[in-house]
């Protein structure tokens, strides 16, 4: 230090220094940190924000702690930014500290684990003691680092003994158990992406089309989030998503070096061991195309290239970002999107970004052919479906001039508007999904390339659910629906799966529905807004109307705050998150740029909708 040692230095041009902990921990921050001084524990209530730019270390057990304070202290040592969780460990038994493992499972508490004792301190139990972990257990994380909603009671129990006359845990719980705020903290949501199977969309040739898919995962926001993040696609797709999708790295797939950093131009190079290191190009360049989308997703910096190694260093392939386009889902293109709506007089209209006046749409559904009551635009902008005023029928047709209407391509036997025909909804192979919610005749349909017969989907875990909406991802694997069960309408996320028997049309089915916006008890509109990302408007059990961001694995946490807008009837947005949301509201259509506030369109509208 020699002559700034009377001083206070400057390590790094971040945040405030802080220290923050609970009881056992020390949080190290950058700003001017004096270099001289005792340091101190500090209560839970000085804990900076979820996102503050600090680092926090556990603290190990001191001489004489009793069973309470051990409790505490490796619960806090949890929380740390340690990679091994050695602190940690010095709070349990040799034989424990073995077999004990962090990553098995992460229990996410709202607020926090309240450890219990059964009895006295330290000194007065020789043979052991017992303390009950108890909370209210949010969610888990499993093994593979998937996300899933799980509200309930949690509780559990630890046991302590004592070794060279110190008190010390001899059975930890389960993995790690964590609070909400010091989650968010700690980890950080990121997209892996990995092939839909062959047969999963076709083209208009009939063969099959290989496209992207996101499948979210929480990965440590502080430990080396590169190879983190390039490890954690190595094991795989989730449980969830892995009937689906496929990975292009063979199986015992392995970096070679420790650690991955960008060069100065923004390249990855990665060196692989392993089968990895013997595969052709065209399954080389796929492998490419897997781990680009995966660190751009989550990097500052738009990534320039990736080049894959073998383990010697000699080149597989290299892929730039123009290259790796061809397997993008539509949502993560970027192109020009307008945004669209149906005026006073039911009819379709369409707004770019550049401009605040609508203009209306060429062909049948802006001449006013048809009396529009909700409408969908493929994501090529050439076709929309729409459904008529009274939601009994359906139809398509291009948004040209001189285009015709045609006759319906479905017709529902609804007696009501509110039990007909849902607002349409387009996948990026050109696909259109449709809901009945004829009492007499619900079903779920599709439309190949919008204009083939509608083939009937089922959803087996529906159960006795009604389909109130819905919204196909760009992907065309995943489908967000709106589900009315016993008086509450919730949001729900399913896996689109197709078999196929002898060569003939397949079968098509949505499976393993997974709750979205648990939190909230009646959701009224939700639209695709990032490859894991949806928009929803809803309310929470008595309470006001919301509009919030969730991830499709039902977490919440990570995503920005919307500004308040009253009355809002149905919302839209972009997979690509650089547009703007449109909404319509009590005071008519709305959109809300980038840092932005909400700006009117016009008084008169609704049903605002994207390409999708």
């Amino acid at each position: 230090m020699g002559s700034d040692r009377q001083t206070n230095r400057r390590w790094c041009p971040l945040r405030p220094f802080a220290l923050l902990g609970c009881g056992s921990l020390l949080a190290v921050g950058c700003a001017s940190m004096p270099d001289s001084g005792e340091v101190h524990r500090v209560d839970p209530s000085q804990r900076a924000d979820a996102d503050a730019q600090v680092r926090v270390f556990g603290v190990p057990p001191r001489p004489g702690e009793g069973p309470n304070d051990i409790v505490r202290g490796f619960l806090e040592a949890t929380t740390s930014d340690e990679a091994d969780y050695k602190t940690a460990r010095l709070y349990l038994t040799e034989e424990a500290s073995k077999r004990w493992e962090p990553f098995s499972q992460t229990t996410v508490l709202e607020d926090g684990p309240i450890p219990r004792t059964d009895g006295a301190q330290g000194g007065q139990i020789e043979s052991g003691t017992t303390a009950e972990l108890s909370g209210k257990r949010i969610a888990t994380v499993d093994r593979k680092h998937a996300y899933k909603p799980a509200e309930g009671t949690y509780s559990t129990h630890i046991h302590l003994t004592k070794v060279d006359n110190e008190w010390r845990i001899d059975v930890p719980p389960q993995g790690l158990v964590l609070g909400k705020s010091d989650f968010e903290r700690i980890y950080r949501s990121v997209n892996k992406y990995y092939f839909a199977e062959p047969g999963a969309g076709e083209q208009a040739s009939g063969s099959p089309r290989e496209v992207l898919v996101a499948d979210p995962v929480y990965l440590r926001r502080r430990i080396d989030p590169l190879t983190s993040t390039v490890k954690a696609l190595l094991r795989g797709p989730t449980n969830w998503l892995d009937q689906v999708v496929d990975t292009k790295f063979p199986s015992g797939s392995r970096l070679v070096d420790e650690t991955l950093s960008l060069d100065d131009a923004n390249g990855l190079r990665v060196r692989l061991g392993g089968r990895a290191s013997r595969v052709g190009a065209p399954q080389c360049t796929r492998m490419a195309a897997q781990l680009l989308y995966t660190v751009q997703d989550q990097a500052s910096a738009k990534i320039s290239r990736v080049e894959l190694a073998d383990q010697d260093g000699n080149e597989l392939c290299v892929l730039r970002p123009g290259e790796a386009a061809a397997y993008a889902p539509a949502g993560l293109k970027k192109r020009i999107e307008h945004q669209y709506f149906i005026d006073a007089q039911h009819r379709l209209a369409s707004l770019s970004d550049g401009s605040d006046e609508p203009s209306r749409v060429e062909g049948p559904f802006g001449d006013g052919s048809v009396q529009l009551g909700a409408v969908g635009v493929d994501r090529a902008e050439y076709l929309a479906a729409g459904v008529s005023l009274d939601g009994r029928e359906l139809y398509v047709a291009p948004m040209s001039s001189g285009a015709e209407r045609g006759g319906p391509r479905l017709r529902s036997g609804a007696k009501k508007e509110q039990d007909g025909l849902t607002a349409p909804s387009w996948d990026g192979n050109g696909n259109l999904w449709i809901a009945d919610r004829d009492p007499d005749r619900p079903r779920l349909l599709r439309l190949d390339y919008g204009t083939d017969k509608p083939q009937e989907v089922a959803v087996p875990s529906l159960g006795e659910g009604r389909i109130e909406g819905l919204r196909v991802s760009s992907d065309g694997m995943r489908l967000a629906l709106l589900i009315t069960r016993d008086g509450r309408t919730s949001l729900e996320l399913g896996r689109v799966e197709q078999t196929r028997a002898d060569g003939g049309k397949p079968t098509l089915s949505v499976n393993d529905l997974l709750s979205v916006a648990p939190q909230l008890e009646d959701v009224q509109s939700a639209s695709w807004a990032g490859s894991s990302r949806l928009v929803v408007v809803g309310r929470e059990a008595g309470g006001v109307q919301q509009l919030q961001y969730v991830q499709t694995d039902g977490s919440s946490s990570n995503t920005p705050t919307l500004p308040g807008i009253n009355g809002v009837e149905a919302v839209s947005a972009s997979e690509d998150e650089s547009k703007p949301l449109i909404a319509d509201s009590a005071d008519g259509i709305v959109r809300l740029p980038l840092d932005a506030n909400w700006k009117l369109v016009t008084e008169k509208g609704s049903a605002p909708v994207y390409p999708g």
